[in-house]
């Protein structure tokens, strides 16, 4: 198997694709358009919204595949290719015990939309970077589905101050994933980015050996597994540089575009 043959390159954004500050390098754009002439597809796969994606990546948008909603929702040329839905009693349950954690600020995240009920700036400021459709609500049980995730900020650290409530009750029956540092989410059981990406090898026709893929976060573990060019950005946390195969420069030295630039545009 030689890197040329690679046919499906996805990276997560925050922490991998973008620098610290949440910028796409500019040059990107010309990377892009070497893969596209190559006939290699290229796809951000983040837990960031669609619509936020495409603000992003707006020149290219209908050249490339979008793995938004950390794997819920799959899109191209802005028709829905996948989708992974949590049923509403659930969600109903999942709001409820988020709201039990104090300091939580929580996200509904539908196709078309997300939906926030609180009213702290802070947190608004922050949901805002990476939900570029946001309605508030007065509550989040009224609003009506479908739903493919709620996301939950916590400011004093996911790991510590969510993960424990919603791990124990939803680690069995949903994806519960910390996808940064006071970001965490709960989805339906079989969601995730390598589940997307599974989907999209089998319904495109490329192989686990032809795909490359690049993240920081737990998030990002499931999606590594289903790559075997798996790259952990060496800024990133250190399980995921215990699962994946190999290891990109930091997200601050535009460590992807030099991976791809090298292994596979050569």
């Amino acid at each position: 198997m030689s890197l040329p043959e690679i046919k499906f390159i996805a990276a997560d954004m925050d922490g991998t694709l973008l620098d610290e500050s949440g910028r796409l390098d500019p040059m990107f754009f010309e990377l892009f358009q070497a893969l596209d002439e190559r006939g290699i597809l290229f796809s951000a796969a983040s837990g960031r919204q669609y619509y936020s994606l495409l603000e992003t990546f707006k020149p290219i948008k209908d050249q490339m595949m979008f793995i938004a909603e950390n794997g819920t929702l799959v899109m191209h040329q802005d028709k829905e290719l996948y989708s992974c839905v949590i049923d509403d009693h659930d969600i109903a349950e999942i709001i409820q015990a988020a709201r039990s954690v104090k300091g939580a600020h929580i996200v509904l995240c539908g196709k078309d939309s997300a939906y926030v009920e609180t009213d702290d700036s802070r947190a608004l400021q922050e949901i805002s970077k990476y939900y570029h459709r946001c309605q508030s609500v007065p509550d989040l049980l009224e609003v009506k589905g479908p739903f493919i995730k709620v996301a939950i900020c916590h400011f004093d650290g996911s790991q510590e101050k969510i993960f424990p409530t919603m791990n124990a009750a939803f680690g069995q029956t949903h994806q519960v994933v910390i996808s940064a540092k006071i970001w965490l989410d709960v989805m339906h059981a079989e969601a995730s980015k390598g589940a997307a990406i599974k989907y999209l090898q089998q319904s495109l026709g490329f192989t686990y050996e032809q795909t490359m893929s690049f993240g920081d976060y737990l998030n990002d573990v499931e999606m590594l597994k289903q790559s075997y060019h798996s790259y952990a950005m060496a800024n990133a946390h250190e399980t995921v540089k215990q699962i994946a195969r190999f290891e990109a420069p930091s997200n601050r030295e535009a460590g992807v575009m030099h991976i791809i630039k090298q292994q596979v545009l050569g």
